[in-house]
Order: structure tokens, then C-alpha cells, then sequence
């Protein structure tokens, strides 16, 4: 989708969003207006103060209530970003915790003794724990789009968070409420057709993170009968999928996603397909980042469709490798590089202009289009797949998990790294990422447990022979 439909895309959704508003907040009826300017001046914080807490103090009823939230969440989207920022800090730092209730929370806590006095001291902790913020931001659960309005909130709070620390206890509270509304067992799975509404699929040209929708024939090809969309949605935001995953039903392990997404392909029958290949999964809502869900997805759909279409014999991605080249382009900086075996050095040394193996790999790679050098293309088959097998199973950030987020990911869902695939991915981005190569993580029904322990435990990355094959000299 070009920026300028993704532009116009977002704007509808933010109109809908005040129109809802705009109609409670003016109900008949005494209803404070919180009328700011778009930067938030002195005078308008002192304003917004003042119906913050008023929202706190519950005065009226449920009704009242619901027409003071609007009022504030409408003031907060005609805001500009400097002014959503000075929002945003008057909500951390005017409605934090009283560290004063706080300390005297403690030390009651520390001087009980008996059971009832102590359960009565934790129950004074807790509330004072609880930034008054909390209550207020809950009020936005009862208007319409109101949840949609808060994820889309923490959205933005995050990066700010992380320039500014007195915004971090607000990101935290936040995250820590949308978790509790987000847990998974409130999501409902579906499938998304071609006979889905338009504003739906629109969406997904919005949200797709992997392989860019080009155009609407391209969405339909990809909702044929030979292929699925699986969506998380939940029931306060059920026009919004949270997370979903394309599938393409096919024979055999598929390793070339342009083969995948080819238009002039012929049509599958799904009926006789042994495998099913999840191809991209993308996270639709920013705002729930950190927020983790994906590993049920893959395993409600494979449910799904092990009911839909018995014949499924093999459940297995074809994946991307985002963080390989980084990896490879840092090591190769370093001239240390002792990964390969001696014929793959002097191949490499040969087709370059370069001395050592590491500057003639990194010469090698730097050349414009060198992967329609066929020459060089055969020359670097085998090392960057050796490479691509030592970064997958050996390099692990410090918590002893996978350093490229996508096999994180899978491995932690209890797949097995199965299969590399030369130039599987011949886009811009996929040149970039990764060389081009692709990767299949295998979901094995029978071990996927078994996978996802050893995998949190530490131990080694649960391979194919195929793939531990690339590392021996």
C-alpha cells in the first residue's frame, strides 16, 4: 500500500474514533468540554488537570462518566505531538503513586504480626501501589474504540518511553493493563476470506510486515482456495486483527516464497496437499508489542487445519532471516573470521580482488547485484549457507536465546530448524536481510513441546541433519 492510501486508510480510522466520541460527549446533559490547543498550553494543562480528576472522583453516574472519558479522549486526538507528549506527562506525573502513602504502606506492612492485620496491611500496599492513572485509562474500556484508542496510545508512548524515563512507569502500567484485557483466552480465531469486508481486507495491506501486498489482485491471490489467512481478534476490537498468518497449501516442503506468491501459478487442490506453509505472520497493532500471542496463533491454526484438511502431513514456515547479514557484515568487520572450511576461503579469495577471506567475502557481497553474477552466485552458495547455519544454530543473545528475532520466534514455539534455501527470496529486502535465503522451521505435532523446553532450558537449537551437514569440514 502506498503511503498516500495508508495515509487515507488512517485518517478514516481516526474520524470514526471521534465521531463515536463526539456523539457521547455531547449527549444531553451537563458534560465539562475539554477544549485545548493543539500544542497543550499552560493554561489548557491546568484545564485538563482539573477533568482528569474529575474523571477519577467519579461524580454522577455511569453516564456522566462515559461522557467525561469521551470528552478527555477527544481532546487528547486533536492534540499535536508535542501535545500528546505534554499529555502523556501530565498523566505520569500528575497521577502516579503517592511515595508518601507508599513508605507508610511499608512500615505498617513490616510491624504486623498476626494474620488479619497483615492482610489488612497488604491490601493497603496494593492500593497505594496503584497509580490513580490506572483507574483512569480503565475508563476507556466502556466507550467505543475506546481499548482500540489505548493500543494505539501505547503505540506511541513506547519510544517515547524509552527517551524520556519519567514516562516509563506510565508505558509499564499501561502494558501491564492491556495484558490482563489481551490474554488469550479472550481472542477468538478467524478466518479471513475473500468475501471479508472491504475496510477488513484493506487492513491487511496496511499491516503486512513481511511481503508487501502489491495490489488487490495480489490479496486475492493470496485468499484463493489454495490458501488461508488466520486473524486474532478480540471482542472489543473486532474489526481489528491482532496478529495473522498466511498459509499456502501445497506439496512438499516449499522453498522459494516467489514461486509461493506467483499470480500465474495454477491453482492447488487443497484436499490433496500434504503440507501446509506458513509464509508470514505479521503483528498488526504496534501498541501491544511485548505482548506475546503468536505461539497460540500457529498452534490454533495447525488445529484448524488438521480438521479442515486430514491429508496435512507436514506443518512448516517459510521463514525469514531479518538478522543474518547484520550479523555477518559485524563479523566479517572484525577479521576474524574462522568459520568456513580452507577450499571455501580460497574459492572466495579467487573471485575476489580482495586479500584476505574476510575482505574478499565482504568485497564479494558489496558488489551491485552479485547475485545475478552466476559465477558468484556459486561461489557463495555454500559459505553464506555455512554462515547462515552457524548464526541460526550457535549465536544467542545473552539470555541463551536465538539472536535473530524470527528464529526466536519459532524456536520458542517448539519448532525445529529444518531446511535452508538458496535465493528463496529474491526481493529487495530479502537481498538484504539475509542473501536472499530462507529458512523452514518444521512444526512436528509430536515434539513441539518437548522442542519449546529444551529450547528455554539453553540447550543446542533442535536441527536437521541437512542443516548440521553445512557445518562439517
Amino acid at each position: 500500500m502506498t503511503e498516500h492510501k495508508k495515509s487515507g486508510f488512517w485518517d478514516r480510522a481516526l474520524r470514526n474514533m471521534r465521531g463515536a466520541w463526539d456523539k457521547i460527549a455531547s449527549d444531553t446533559g451537563e458534560t465539562p468540554e475539554v477544549s485545548v490547543t493543539p500544542g497543550l498550553s499552560d493554561d489548557d494543562r491546568l484545564h485538563l488537570i482539573e477533568h482528569m480528576q474529575a474523571c477519577l472522583d467519579a461524580r454522577g453516574g455511569e453516564v456522566s462518566a462515559r461522557k467525561r472519558a469521551a470528552a478527555l479522549g477527544h481532546a487528547y486526538l486533536s492534540l499535536n505531538e508535542d501535545g500528546r507528549k505534554k499529555f502523556l506527562n501530565i498523566l505520569a506525573g500528575e497521577f502516579d503513586t503517592d511515595g508518601e502513602a507508599t513508605n507508610e504502606a511499608v512500615s505498617n506492612l513490616l510491624q504486623t504480626k498476626d494474620g488479619e492485620t497483615r492482610f489488612k496491611a497488604e491490601q493497603k500496599l496494593r492500593k497505594a501501589l496503584k497509580a490513580p492513572r490506572v483507574h483512569l485509562l480503565t475508563q476507556f474500556n466502556a466507550l467505543p474504540e475506546g481499548v482500540k484508542f489505548l493500543v494505539d496510545m501505547r503505540e506511541e508512548l513506547i519510544p517515547w518511553a524509552k527517551q524520556n524515563a519519567s514516562l516509563k512507569g506510565l508505558e509499564s502500567d499501561l502494558k501491564s493493563l492491556l495484558t490482563g484485557w489481551f490474554d488469550v483466552g479472550f481472542l477468538e480465531l478467524q478466518q479471513i476470506t475473500w468475501q471479508a469486508p472491504a475496510s477488513l481486507l484493506e487492513k491487511l495491506f496496511a499491516y503486512e510486515a513481511v511481503h508487501e501486498i502489491k495490489d488487490w489482485d495480489d490479496l486475492k491471490n493470496r485468499l484463493a482456495s489454495d490458501r488461508r489467512c488466520f486473524a486474532f481478534f478480540h471482542p472489543r476490537m473486532p474489526e481489528e486483527p491482532l496478529i495473522f498468518v498466511w498459509v499456502a497449501l501445497v506439496n512438499g516442503i516449499a522453498d522459494n516464497v516467489q514461486v509461493l506468491l506467483d499470480q500465474d501459478a495454477p491453482l492447488g487442490d487443497p484436499e490433496a496437499a500434504n503440507s501446509a506453509i506458513f509464509y508470514s505472520i505479521s503483528n498488526a497493532q504496534a501498541g501491544l508489542s511485548g505482548i506475546n500471542f503468536g505461539n497460540f496463533l500457529i498452534k490454533r491454526v495447525v488445529d484448524s487445519l488438521s480438521k479442515e484438511l486430514p491429508n496435512l502431513k507436514n506443518f512448516a514456515t517459510l521463514s525469514p532471516l531479518p538478522g543474518f547479514r547484520l550479523w555477518l557484515d559485524e563479523r566479517l568487520l572484525e577479521n576474524n573470521f574462522d568459520l568456513l572450511t580452507t577450499e571455501q576461503d580460497e574459492e572466495i579469495m579467487n573471485a575476489a580482488s580482495k586479500g584476505s577471506p574476510e575482505a574478499a567475502l565482504a568485497e564479494l557481497l558489496a558488489r551491485d547485484k552479485w547475485y545475478e553474477d552466476e559465477q558468484v552466485s556459486k561461489v557463495l552458495r555454500e559459505p553464506l549457507l555455512r554462515l547462515c547455519a552457524y548464526y541460526l544454530l550457535y549465536e544467542k543473545r545473552g539470555g541463551g536465546t536465538s539472536t535473530d528475532s524470527v528464529a526466536h520466534f519459532h524456536l520458542n514455539n517448539g519448532a525445529q530448524v529444518e531446511q535452508l534455501n538458496w535465493q528463496a527470496d529474491m526481493s529487495e529486502r530479502g537481498i538484504a536481510q539475509s542473501a536472499g535465503i530462507m529458512l523452514n522451521y518444521l512444526y512436528n505435532l509430536k515434539t513441539i513441546d518437548i522442542n519449546h523446553e529444551s529450547y528455554r532450558a539453553g540447550e543446542d537449537v533442535i536441527a536437521s541433519s541437512q542443516v548440521k551437514n553445512l557445518l562439517k569440514n
